[in-house]
């Protein structure tokens, strides 16, 4: 039995049902759950002191493809719109090696926890040289960190009409056979699971209407949780348009992309009547806001799509295209883009951090996550607000506003993996010094 508790908080942001915020308050996380939350709790393990902190549920990043960690802003590509950012990235990622998924994947998930994540997706769509979806797992297995890999693919190539070259495309039957082989050897469907695993072809350019449909088969058959990319700038609509004579959210449900257990990446030029055929439906969208800045790709419709119901979370997406993994920056990302498009009472820093906790959780179909109530899992982030970054603050609770963007300490399971904001899973430095050399070689050979 393991018992940690979290004592004086100074303010603590439960995202409960009723949105409480605590003053003075102690959490009590036993054997991997929040086992009690109030003040003045008895201590019966380790303490934690927490005065002069905001501590928070552990953030959720619904959209990353971690092996993008590696090419951080690649001079030819660092000015172009999406299409032409893919194509000038391709060839690069083709000499990847499950050695660069692995280490790529490590500094990711290292900088997501530094950022107050506890809970990531993983979208990995290319598998060159042997690399496969186990690379990632096994990586998030020593970070600590929770996790939602999915097994992402590519079947139309360049000869056939898609985007990416014919060397990275794999042949479809051989794609579905290892989805069900990665599903059965990790997918853990029970409420504490460290790793559930979904199925994520790459996006309509880049697959086939028959793998689309498969693979909702095949996930649904198998009772996991279905991914890809949509609508997600000019360029994407125009190909939908011309290739299936619809849009991104009629093609989709057409082939059985919606629901529940569906979620969709970036949706930035979703209209009007998307937006209501993913409220109707519950299917989710992960919001990529500092990705879609980069790319040029415009401003999600978030304020229309929470209005109207629809399952939003936050995701960071590839590191090649934002160039960060920090997810309370893009948590602050998302409010000031409403905030641009709508007006400054467009959205708040509540409901931007509760995107990025609850609405992350409910979209990847994790209601036991997000949040900080009896029974919760014990995913949680302390938030020291005595620094320079918060001094003056009448609101520390608005931590979006004026906070600091690297937590003190963060709690997975209940096992500390952040503390005095240092990792303590693994030797951060020597994979930082591996991710730097094998980034060097990859430079060099451009």
């Amino acid at each position: 039995m393991t018992e940690t508790l979290i004592r004086r908080a100074s303010h603590l942001v439960t995202m409960d049902d009723d949105r409480r915020v605590l003053r003075d308050a102690d959490v009590l996380l036993k054997d991997g759950q929040v086992a009690e939350i109030g003040h003045g709790l008895t201590p019966a393990g380790e303490v934690v002191d927490a005065q002069g902190c905001v501590v928070t549920p552990g953030l959720v990043n619904t959209h990353h493809h971690l092996y993008q960690t590696l090419t951080r802003a690649v001079p030819a590509a660092q000015d172009a719109l999406l299409f032409g950012w893919l194509k000038t990235l391709y060839p690069i990622w083709s000499r990847f090696t499950p050695e660069h998924m692995f280490v790529s994947a490590q500094i990711g998930l290292a900088e997501l926890a530094l950022s107050g994540c506890t809970l990531s997706s993983d979208h990995l769509y290319l598998y060159p040289n042997g690399v496969r979806l186990e690379d990632t797992i096994a990586a998030a297995a020593e970070v600590g960190l929770r996790f939602h890999p999915t097994r992402g693919a590519m079947s139309i190539g360049e000869s056939k009409g898609g985007l990416p070259p014919d060397a990275l495309v794999e042949e479809e039957e051989a794609i579905l056979s290892d989805m069900v082989r990665v599903i059965d050897a990790f997918h853990d469907a029970s409420a504490g699971s460290m790793c559930r695993v979904g199925v994520a072809p790459c996006s309509p350019f880049s697959v086939s209407r028959d793998l689309m449909r498969d693979a909702a088969v095949l996930a649904r058959d198998k009772g996991v949780m279905m991914h890809t990319h949509l609508a997600e700038n000019d360029e994407d609509i125009a190909y939908s348009l011309a290739q299936f004579g619809c849009r991104p959210g009629q093609y989709a449900e057409d082939l059985g992309w919606v629901g529940p257990d569906v979620w969709h990446a970036h949706c930035v030029k979703l209209d009007a009547s998307e937006i209501d055929l993913f409220a109707r439906t519950s299917t989710g969208v992960a919001h990529c806001p500092c990705s879609n800045c980069r790319l040029g790709s415009g401003i999600a419709p978030v304020r229309a799509m929470r209005d109207a119901g629809v399952p939003l979370g936050l995701g960071v997406d590839g590191s090649a295209s934002n160039d960060a993994g920090n997810l309370v920056a893009e948590a602050r990302q998302a409010m000031l883009l409403q905030r641009v498009a709508r007006g400054a009472d467009a959205m708040n820093a509540q409901e931007a951090l509760e995107i990025a906790t609850r609405g992350g959780a409910a979209v990847l179909g994790r209601p036991e996550c997000g949040h900080l109530s009896v029974g919760a899992r014990a995913d949680v982030a302390i938030w020291d607000v005595s620094g320079i970054e918060a001094a003056g603050s009448w609101d520390p609770a608005a931590l979006l506003l004026a906070g600091p963007t690297t937590v003190r300490d963060l709690f997975v399971e209940g096992r500390q993996l952040v503390r005095d904001g240092q990792v303590v899973t693994f030797d951060l430095a020597t994979a930082i010094a591996r991710q730097t050399a094998l980034a060097k070689g990859l430079s060099e050979v451009i």
